[in-house]
């Protein structure tokens, strides 16, 4: 039976090739999500291990909420290091800072805006220093400069040019000294690196004697457990962490890691999907070819073939096509991760990597996932294969028997349906947060789309006819062929245009969610603030100088500044929570905040020990006016607030907690505003004041850049259309297999309808009607997915976003990216039906009407 299926492979080399080309595509993203990220954090071990080779311990500031932004503990005094040189075994101990800054280019920008980070080093004891010089040398005087080999030849730069930086005061200008590798990488992991003298990066950087690490040699003859345990001792009590090198090595690669997990994550669920229309696709081939060999099995059950012999060829076929197809799958997966890689940067994340990186996992699974898919796939037709009975080989049978189960198809698939809605449900109205929730609703949209896919045939007909319609009333006789081909069997029709469903229901659903963000984020920039300039920086992520507020206070007619801060606490019996700081008196100026209880005057009359916290966080913690929490931060700080008011904010700036600016450098360790909100003079021109005043912030920081109320809005709107695209290319991918499915459908429909065909030859019917009739039945079947796409999308959409509502979220209809999208399905039918369209047309008439 398995030469049987393998002989059957061969003779039908298209739709085999056609089949598996789905397989291959989504076990490619299996496996180059896999190699991508796993290249990545191999690239990571080696920087960290390059990072702290030489040190044999490492004192740390204790981490309290990981390694979040705006979580950032206090660094380490000059005491603390202190006690580590007069620990027992201690050779040699040095503090050393690291920690974001900026480095720019010769036209004055950010050396990167996005992606990647930037950091202000400085120089450190020749046994600690992981650098390795290719041009010049380290920085010897308070206004040199040394830069990373890949940040120097990004911009330009040469040993002996100037090169600006800043950190969390204005823009200085360096002589650059020398060009360094990071061991052998020539950055850090993507990272751009300036070093500069000790004392020159704590003034850069705001701080005063501190560091971010202390790096300890052992004494002769001591390990560097011992040291790491005589180390702790003398620091008993302090807030920090003790490691040894390798340890540290370690820690800091995981946090990487864990920092990148969202990528892999975010891969494999476009893999996901990409398998799961694959699946669609699979189906319906075996299903049409089952039905196409009724004769052949008939006659294999006439000669003594059992019915589990019958059903072994078919999935002996299937087990050769999962194989072969997820072996292709796997070693395309190679070419895949540089595409992906690049795919990111071309977004402006520009992510680390080295040589490709390949674990055993990644074969394994690989293959594994694509061959029980196809599998899993073929299971049912084959099923239905063992259902023929011997006296079809003497009949002219063109399809399978209906088995006595049939009559619950429908009920069955209504059934799965309403179970795929109720998880779906569940997930997003649910008590279930986070990944459960995701969880749930994944699991909910992906049984939705079965359910639906069984249920379509009901309504293929007059979706047929109503998109079929038109094409009759221009095209006549070809349109109306067309058709009534489509009509002729529902469940195939259905079940090619259900894998397209998928794709353009995801698309749909990303369109209209997007178009509600964007609603949300004017319509909350229009209630919410009352300033007309935005000051922010260009680098993502990037804190503004607190010396921007008096800069921008100094622009004529400027009338409020006032600055948004954000950081972390943790509270007993309640978890963590966000915390956003403002400025009391001037944050009502530029402002607006609705009020559950309390008013404007609560939150001017804010003090430092009093806290203002989000509806739903109250609602959800059972917090009221009146009573206190207990904060601990994340410089190990414990504050106890009291409730001051409950507030309703549509805009979504505020956090869940939101205490005053005077709290958040000496208790949050936050050194700078996340943004400014100003407002203008009454009768002054707000254009031509935010002109002056982005003058006179670039002056000092380059990297900054003041908006107007609309110019802000219009920049959320640019990101959101940048990370539409994103998605829309991904998604690309599952629109390719849906249509591949389409391709296929036609080519096994003209097979099986080589005489009616000869037959339309052989009455008059031209080759150029003949292309038409199957680009036309083409474009019926992918309409109909479409339709049908866009109707589920919209109800996902509308779905998601009901629970967003409370939060100022706006449901937007983008009718003409929908019609945009339906177009685009229809010339996707179009190019679908080239290849089966010129294959019919190519039939010999003698041949098709003698055709059996």
């Amino acid at each position: 039976m398995l030469g049987l299926s393998l002989r059957g492979m061969t003779t039908r080399k298209l739709r085999t090739a056609l089949t598996a080309f789905a397989v291959v595509l989504g076990v490619a993203l299996v496996s180059g999500t896999y190699l991508l990220t796993d290249t990545i954090d191999s690239t990571f071990n080696q920087v960290f291990q390059t990072a702290n080779k030489g040190v044999d311990v490492a004192v740390t500031p204790k981490q309290r909420f990981g390694t979040e932004q705006n979580a950032t503990p206090a660094p380490l005094g000059s005491a603390v290091l202190d006690k580590v040189r007069q620990a027992p075994g201690v050779a040699l101990a040095s503090g050393s800072v690291f920690l974001p800054g900026l480095i720019y280019n010769k036209q004055d920008k950010p050396l990167i805006t996005t992606g990647a980070p930037m950091f202000i080093s400085d120089t450190t004891p020749k046994r600690f220093d992981p650098f390795v010089y290719v041009a010049g040398g380290p920085p010897t005087a308070s206004d040199g400069v040394a830069l990373d080999k890949f940040s120097a030849d990004k911009a330009g730069y040469r040993v002996g040019d100037t090169v600006p930086i800043s950190g969390t005061a204005a823009q200085e200008r360096f002589k650059l000294t020398g060009i360094a590798k990071f061991g052998e990488q020539s950055s850090l992991g993507g990272a751009a690196v300036a070093i500069v003298r000790p004392e020159v990066a704590q003034r850069l950087l705001g701080l005063h004697g501190e560091y971010t690490t202390i790096q300890v040699a052992a004494q002769a003859g001591t390990t560097p457990t011992q040291l790491a345990a005589n180390v702790r001792g003398a620091l008993a009590g302090q807030p920090v962490t003790v490691r040894t090198g390798s340890q540290q090595a370690t820690s800091d690669a995981k946090n990487v890691k864990d920092a990148f997990g969202f990528l892999r994550t975010f891969l494999f669920v476009f893999a996901g999907i990409s398998l799961f229309v694959g699946a669609f696709l699979i189906v319906n081939t075996f299903s049409i070819t089952v039905a196409q060999r009724v004769r052949e099995f008939a006659l294999l059950r006439m000669i003594g073939a059992s019915r589990r012999q019958v059903l072994r060829a078919v999935i002996g076929e299937a087990l050769v096509l999962g194989l072969v197809a997820s072996t292709i799958g796997f070693l395309a997966g190679f070419g895949l991760a540089p595409g992906l890689k690049g795919l990111f940067k071309l977004f402006g994340a520009d992510l680390p990597s080295g040589g490709i990186t390949l674990q055993a996992r990644t074969v394994i699974v690989s293959i594994l996932v694509g061959t029980l898919i196809t599998l899993v796939a073929a299971v049912g037709p084959a099923v239905r294969a063992t259902r023929v009975p011997p006296i079809a080989a003497l009949q002219d049978a063109s399809s399978l028997p209906r088995g006595r189960s049939a009559r619950w198809r429908t009920p069955i698939a209504a059934a799965i349906a309403a179970i795929g809605i109720a998880l779906l449900c569940l997930g997003l109205f649910g008590s279930a947060s986070g990944g459960s929730a995701a969880a749930l609703v994944g699991a909910g949209a992906a049984i939705v789309f079965i359910g639906t896919g069984l249920l379509a045939f009901h309504i293929v007909g007059p979706l047929a006819f109503g998109v079929g319609r038109p094409l009759e009333l221009l095209r006549g006789v070809s349109g109306r062929l067309a058709r009534e081909n489509a009509m002729r069997n529902p469940r195939r029709t259905a079940s090619t245009s259900a894998a397209l469903m998928i794709g353009v229901a995801l698309v749909a659903f990303v369109t209209i969610f997007a178009a509600g963000l964007k609603a949300s984020i004017a319509h909350q920039v229009g209630v919410g603030l009352k300033g007309q300039m935005i000051v922010e920086s260009s680098v993502f992520g990037q804190p503004l100088p607190l010396s921007t507020t008096k800069v921008v206070q100094g622009v004529p007619h400027v009338q409020t500044v006032s600055g948004i801060r954000f950081g972390k606490a943790r509270i007993p019996g309640k978890g963590e929570a966000t915390v956003t700081g403002i400025d009391p008196q001037t944050i009502g100026e530029v402002f607006n905040l609705t009020w559950q209880q309390g008013s404007a005057a609560t939150l001017r009359d804010l003090g430092p020990r009093d806290v203002v916290v989000a509806k739903g966080w109250a609602k959800d913690h059972g917090v009221t006016v009146g009573q206190t929490l207990a904060l601990t931060t994340p410089t190990g700080a414990h504050l106890t607030q009291t409730v001051r008011g409950i507030y309703d904010d549509k805009a979504g700036l505020f956090a869940n907690l939101t205490v005053s600016n005077a709290l958040m450098q000496p208790a949050f360790n936050v050194r700078g505003n996340a943004f400014l909100m100003a407002s203008v003079t009454p009768g002054s021109d707000p254009d031509a004041v935010k002109k002056a005043a982005d003058s006179a912030v670039k002056a000092q920081f380059p990297s900054l850049k003041v908006l107007t109320k609309q110019g802000f809005v219009d920049e959320q709107k640019r990101q959101v259309n940048q990370l539409l695209l994103f998605f829309y290319v991904l998604l690309v991918l599952t629109v390719v297999i849906s249509l591949f499915g389409i391709v296929n459908t036609l080519m096994l429909a003209i097979h099986e309808r080589t005489r009616e065909l000869g037959m339309l030859r052989a009455i008059g019917t031209s080759r150029r009607q003949v292309r038409q009739l199957v680009r036309y039945e083409s474009v019926i079947t992918a309409m109909i997915g479409a339709v049908l796409g866009v109707v589920l999308g919209g109800i996902f959409a509308v779905l998601v976003t009901i629970p967003l509502k409370s939060d100022g979220f706006v449901i937007s209809i983008p009718v003409g990216s929908l019609i945009v999208l339906l177009v685009c399905a229809a010339i996707a039918g179009v190019l679908s039906a080239i290849l089966p369209a010129r294959r019919a047309a190519k039939l010999d008439v003698l041949q098709a009407l003698a055709y059996e």
